[in-house]
């Protein structure tokens, strides 16, 4: 009996199993990639190693993991805990113990995730579809501009992105324990990587379901052909035991602080403040674009549409030809579980939309759409090159809508235009009280973070929009001199400008404010600007108050 179920698995899934070469070569293969891929990171990323840091790194990560680095403690001290768990803080702290504090240390360390990331992405690729997709699919993703600006960021969401690439290579594999040690690893660099192997568990539970009723049904094999194939080691218990590691950091978590998801604020802007109906919907809608049109990604969307109207391309010989393989529709079934998660979890959750958010699954619709062109399309290379053209291209050059600075190269303008203005405070208003607004605060008062060499006294408001100009006028004796800048990007001609509705939800939902301008900000606080610089639609200035 033993041996006939064993005899009855599907093809598919003993191949899987089957080495086509020793153990030893498998190793020194994945090595050789990595180092290639590690590699290249660093030559692409070489001008932006040094940069000081930006934005949520300096707000809470590097502060996070100096803390661990300073004294050990797995929850930040200097800044209020996230509670995000510490293993990407523990990785940078590591790097800095063996190799010094510094920002290319930093950007060095997580540069090898990035590129440990990519290796998960293209051994997955090449098992759910073939070697060709693997290297179209890694390079696309290497280049789009989200991944390319977050691969050298200490920040959290494309090393969760990797392990859950390497689970789910573990997962098609049908490899039980590695699954569970990638999924826990990835939870454990961001928590809400835990939805991947939920949705799995999910598809596995209803697959349980589902297929002893398919076996009355005439439509018996279109089941069998997008279920979990039967026979397989992977069951719900070692899917549902990723979660034991995320349970206990946030029992730890709640023992330390006595609050179970951060503190009251986080929760508040990141869960009570976006449960409502209204915003759900419009998330939604942000949400499906970040993963279909976003900086590009529409080319690609919609060659792979067209793509299906055509049929499979034939290989071998005339009397002989077989259609193209597609991606098996059980693996499909997988990914569209996880994608389904994440876009339904990403649209009720989270204060600020980010796209940096979307990684864990912006590669995966890659992956199946540069099958699809592979299997249907003659020449599908040269739509993948004009694909990666557009990705390259927004790198460069911002879009005709607003964005996160942080998802291409303007973030790097951003860093540059705050560092020159920061050593022109150094050199005429050294020691003067500086009024700004957040990241800048901490930019000038926390030297480590690269922007100067020591610290100002800083007077905080949230933005610079008029009613917190107005405040700040009003207290006018408690800061000498003011460093105003753009906290959104503000296109030159922004689609939907005109349309007053939309810029109304935009303000109730998501944050979205109009900055003054330095000239205005000048005259409403009684100043003069000594400094000002505009790069790509940002600018910033220094605002020197009269007493």
């Amino acid at each position: 009996m033993h041996r006939s179920t064993k005899a009855a698995r599907p093809a598919a899934i003993l191949d899987l199993k089957k080495p086509s070469r020793p153990a030893s070569s498998a190793w020194v293969q994945q090595f050789f990639l990595f180092a290639l891929f590690f590699t290249g990171l660093m030559l692409l990323h070489a001008p932006l190693l040094r940069l000081p840091y930006f934005w949520d790194e300096a707000g809470y990560y590097i502060p996070a993991a100096r803390d661990l680095f300073l004294t050990g403690a797995l929850i930040p001290q200097s800044t209020a805990s996230n509670g995000h768990p510490p293993l990407v803080m523990a990785w940078v702290a590591l790097a800095w113990r063996v190799f010094g504090y510094s920002t290319l240390v930093t950007r060095t360390a997580m540069l090898a995730l990035s590129a440990f990331s990519l290796l998960g992405l293209f051994r997955l690729s090449r098992i759910a579809a073939n070697l060709p997709v693997a290297w179209a699919a890694t390079a696309l993703v290497t280049i789009y501009p989200v991944f390319f600006t977050q691969s050298s960021m200490a920040q959290v969401d494309l090393p969760a992105a990797g392990f859950t690439f390497w689970a789910l290579a573990a997962y098609i594999e049908d490899r039980p324990w590695k699954q569970v040690v990638w999924f826990s690893l990835a939870a454990l660099a961001k928590e809400t990587a835990i939805l991947a192997p939920l949705a799995l568990l999910g598809w596995e539970v209803i697959g349980y379901f589902i297929r002893p009723l398919s076996k009355e049904s005439s439509k018996e094999i279109c089941w069998k052909e997008i279920l979990p194939p039967e026979g397989r080691r992977t069951h719900a218990l070692y899917l549902l035991l990723t979660v034991l590691p995320l349970a206990g950091w946030y029992a730890y978590h709640y023992a330390k602080t006595g609050f179970l998801l951060g503190n009251p604020e986080f929760f508040r802007y990141n869960v009570a403040a976006t449960l409502n109906p209204l915003r759900v919907p419009l998330a939604l809608g942000m949400r499906l674009w970040q993963l279909f049109g976003y900086f590009g990604l529409y080319l690609l969307t919609l060659a792979g549409l067209l793509a299906m109207l055509r049929p499979a391309q034939l290989e071998g010989k005339t009397e002989n030809a077989v259609a193209r393989p597609r991606i098996p529709f059980w693996i499909q079934a997988a990914f569209l579980s996880v994608v389904l998660a994440y876009l339904a979890f990403m649209s009720v959750v989270g204060g600020a939309v980010l796209a940096r958010y979307m990684l864990p699954i912006v590669p995966l619709v890659t992956l199946a759409l540069v099958t699809t062109l592979w299997r249907r399309v003659r020449h599908w290379k040269l739509i993948v090159g004009a694909v990666a053209i557009a990705f390259v291209a927004g790198l460069f050059s911002n879009p005709p809508y607003g964005f996160t600075l942080e998802d291409n190269l303007a973030y790097r303008d951003y860093i540059v235009m705050h560092a020159e203005a920061s050593r022109f405070l150094a050199m005429r208003y050294s020691g003067e009280r500086v009024l700004t607004a957040w990241p800048a605060s901490d930019e000038l008062s926390r030297p480590w973070l690269g922007y100067i060499d020591q610290p100002f006294r800083v007077a905080r408001i949230e933005d610079f929009t008029a009613s917190q100009i107005e405040v700040a006028a009003s207290a006018r004796g408690r800061f000498d001199v003011a460093l105003v800048f753009s906290t959104k990007y503000q296109p030159p001609h922004p689609l939907l400008e005109n349309w007053e509705a939309w810029q109304r939800l935009k303000e109730k939902f998501f944050g979205y404010h109009r900055d003054l301008l330095p000239e205005d900000i000048a005259r409403r606080l009684g100043g003069t600007i000594a400094y000002r610089k505009e790069r790509n639609g940002q600018w910033i200035a220094v605002i020197a108050v009269e007493r």
